[in-house]
């Protein structure tokens, strides 16, 4: 028989609102073995808010430690302990401590399990007006300016609508390179302190976006992007084929796997997307002037 071992539970906290707290919340805080929190502090905080108390053992478990704490935690999951996990609001492992502590407890065969709660991806994409059926999260963009557009560019052509996090102080920043990537005229939606008592939701497109975030913009902040628009071949001309090369030479990819995969997404032969390449240079070429600004500034399509 396979030993017996304890349960991981994951439980989502509120990200705004305490009365949004699964009525499970306050029963696994009350009765885990230990509770493993982000921040021990704000775990105080909701369990006044509650009106309850841990009978477990609280220890601390944020990005600084969980590689450290990671295997405290399994020994004691592997000796029976019922361990609670929990985040400052939302659901843990996404984007937030947690996904180390459930793969090595899944390794080790340790049930694991979860209180459903709040999650701030969900109720942006609930509340952002665009199409839910297909959506990716993306998490936190890079914060150097380069390394945020080169994100942007992999995912140029995703159909899919796109989440991402925010921190209120580069809001701007990040919305006008999505603009920039993506195009001025794309839907967006910038979701602020939702369930909160300022809770706001603005829509429109990048472009305005970025123009409003410019002024400052306070609170917890999650963006939703409209996904990529399915253009057919007709509606591609020579000058998209391009740039969508070099999109994808810009993400690493090399010219001519570039060239194929555009080739693949607009239904054209591969011949067709390479003469529009070499055509974009020539003419980069003989421009006066402008050499310096040919497609992919001589690191792409030059």
């Amino acid at each position: 028989m396979a030993p017996v071992t304890g349960t991981l539970v994951l439980a989502g906290t509120p990200i705004g609102d305490i009365a949004d707290a699964p009525p499970r919340l306050a029963t696994e805080l009350e009765n885990a073995d230990i509770v493993a929190a982000e921040d021990t502090r704000r775990l105080r905080g909701l369990t006044r808010a509650l009106g309850i108390h841990t009978s477990g053992r609280v220890v601390s478990y944020f990005e600084g430690n969980e590689s450290a704490r990671t295997p405290e935690l399994v020994e004691a999951l592997v000796g029976g302990a019922r361990v609670l996990l929990v985040t400052d609001a939302g659901m843990p492992s996404v984007s937030d401590p947690g996904y180390r502590l459930v793969a090595a407890a899944v390794e080790e065969g340790v049930k694991v399990t979860a209180v459903p709660g709040p999650s701030a991806v969900l109720t942006a994409l609930a509340l952002s007006g665009l199409p839910v059926d297909r959506f990716c999260f993306e998490g936190f963009l890079p914060r150097k300016a380069g390394e945020r557009l080169g994100r942007l560019r992999e995912v140029a052509d995703e159909r899919r609508t796109l989440v991402y996090f925010e921190a209120p102080h580069r809001l701007d920043d990040t919305l006008a390179a999505m603009a920039e990537v993506f195009g001025a005229d794309r839907r967006a939606a910038v979701c602020r302190e939702l369930t909160k008592t300022y809770e706001e939701v603005k829509r429109g497109p990048l472009g305005e976006l970025a123009a409003w975030a410019a002024e400052g913009v306070r609170g917890e902040i999650t963006v939703v992007v409209e996904g990529a628009p399915e253009t057919g071949p007709a509606e591609l001309d020579a000058e998209e084929l391009v740039r969508r090369v070099r999109v994808r030479e810009e993400a690493g990819e090399r010219r001519k796997e570039a060239i194929a995969a555009v080739a693949a997404e607009a239904g054209l032969p591969k011949r067709e997307v390479f003469d529009a390449v070499v055509a974009a240079k020539n003419a980069a070429a003989q421009a006066p002037g402008k050499a310096a600004q040919s497609p992919g500034n001589g690191k792409g399509l030059t």
